[in-house]
């Protein structure tokens, strides 16, 4: 394949990458943006493999390679359950950071000697700052899978002096940087590279043990933006303008994702970086605090819940991470048809936080087969709680507590967040009265209208489903 048209394939995939990220923007294309973004990947693959930068020796150990990752992802794709995409995400951020840290070292072994001057400096700050951004992406998203698998606890990690710490931490890798500039050759170069490599690797696994569990919907999408442009950092590495672009494209996304995350939580995303939010242990409401939720835990059983939603005209339903934990997304479904087909009108209130990651009740609705027309996001539905005869909390805790607006002390004070409280009923679906993610008490479950439907939700939903068929 000739350069010219190798650039013409590298600018219809970028092309096509863009309409991807379009198309993803709204779930009835989400498709379509899907299917753009495999074409665009396949056509800049093969514009890569078969282009004139590759050696026609070496196309056979990148197609052996190609068939490996590919097995890899393949049996991925059908092993992992929807409620380990969260973790699935940041193991697939870390692999962006192991490949632009790989690809530093290389090129800076590989390429060093062709370059002489100012070009020799740009390109060697290109291989520095970019192997930066990989090692602190790498380290920092495998800390964000423990933490979302379970395996690291969720409790902040908050080093004594923590800040100056990574003051500290950066000087260093500015001074380094310095000497890896100046380096007369490549064996000189590599102890200073080596050595902020290891300084980057420890302030990602610092930056993230030190941020809450309730905030890693931030740092999912965090670790998205810095994948992005530890992508175009490789691209700049290597004079792949396609790299360049597409890192750009989800650098830049990832960025905007995460500021919309932050204003759903009411937090700046310094604030975040700077960690400590969320405890990630839920622990009962503990007695004799000063803002004690006050009032009386009404249980409710499945025959009843059946009972409000069946006399109910207007039924709004608030996903959460419960949900996802006990695969009841379909049997949610199957509730919602029932309904419907008894001429309720349902909806659903998704809050932009809800679960471990962007977006990740939309995903296990739109896998249950939820029609898109009811899925509603925080702000198209939040004024319509008032006209709303039952809402019903599925596993979420956080979203739909109302401290958030009346308790200024609240670790959540000022979050926005569902106001479920205000419909006629609301029922929540909890295992038991431990508080959520963020380790923050709930007074909604002590309010007067409120109901609380103990169990496993999947268990408790098919009773529900059972009684309204019956």
């Amino acid at each position: 394949m000739s350069q010219s048209l190798a650039t013409v394939a590298y600018l219809g995939a970028a092309i096509l990458f863009i309409l991807s990220l379009g198309g993803l923007s709204n779930p009835e294309t989400s498709r379509r943006g899907n299917l753009f973004g495999i074409i665009g990947m396949a056509l800049a693959v093969l514009a890569t493999i078969f282009g004139p930068r590759v050696a026609p020796a070496g196309i056979a150990w990148i197609i052996i390679a190609l068939v490996i990752g590919g097995g890899i992802g393949l049996y991925a794709a059908k092993v992992v359950k929807m409620t380990q995409m969260p973790e699935l995400v940041a193991l697939m951020h870390s692999l962006v950071g192991l490949a632009a840290c790989l690809v530093g070292f290389a090129s800076y072994v590989d390429t060093s000697i062709q370059y002489q001057g100012a070009e020799k400096i740009i390109h060697e700050v290109e291989i520095y700052i970019g192997i930066l951004i990989g090692a602190v992406t790498f380290s920092g998203s495998l800390i964000a899978f423990g933490k979302l698998n379970g395996k690291i606890g969720g409790k902040p990690l908050l080093l004594p002096a923590r800040h100056w710490l990574n003051l500290v931490a950066l000087l260093v890798v500015i001074w380094f940087g310095r000497e890896f500039i100046l380096a007369k050759d490549v064996a000189a170069g590599m102890t200073p590279l080596i050595v902020m490599t290891v300084i980057a690797l420890l302030f990602g696994i610092h930056m993230v043990m030190a941020i809450g569990g309730a905030d890693m919907p931030v740092v999912v999408s965090m670790l998205n933006s810095y994948s992005g442009w530890a992508a175009a950092a490789t691209g700049f590495m290597l004079s792949n303008d396609l790299l360049i672009v597409t890192g750009a494209l989800v650098g830049s996304s990832g960025a905007i994702l995460s500021y919309i995350m932050c204003n759903a939580m009411n937090r700046n995303f310094i604030s975040v970086i700077a960690g400590g939010f969320g405890s990630g242990a839920g622990t009962p409401a503990k007695s004799g605090a000063a803002a004690e939720p006050q009032g009386e835990v009404v249980p409710v059983t499945a025959a009843d819940t059946a009972e409000l939603l069946r006399e109910a005209k207007s039924v709004i339903i608030v996903p959460g991470y419960g949900m996802a934990v006990a695969q009841a997304q379909h049997t949610v479904n199957e509730i919602t048809r029932t309904l419907r087909e008894k001429g309720v009108t349902v909806r659903f209130g998704i809050h932009p936080v809800a679960g471990r990651m962007p977006g990740h009740m939309n995903v296990l609705l739109a896998e249950a087969k939820v029609p898109y027309d009811i899925v509603m996001e925080m702000d198209e539905i939040n004024e319509d709680f008032p006209d709303t005869d039952v809402a019903m909390v599925i596993g979420a805790n956080d979203i739909v507590n109302p401290a958030a607006q009346d308790d200024p002390t609240s670790p959540i004070a000022g979050m926005p967040v569902l106001e479920v409280w205000k419909a006629k009923t609301s029922i929540v679906m909890k295992r038991s009265m431990a508080s959520g993610y963020a380790g923050v008490d709930n007074p909604l479950f002590y309010k007067d209208n409120n109901r609380m439907l103990f169990g496993d939700a999947k268990k408790m939903l098919d009773e529900v489903l059972s009684a309204l068929k019956s």
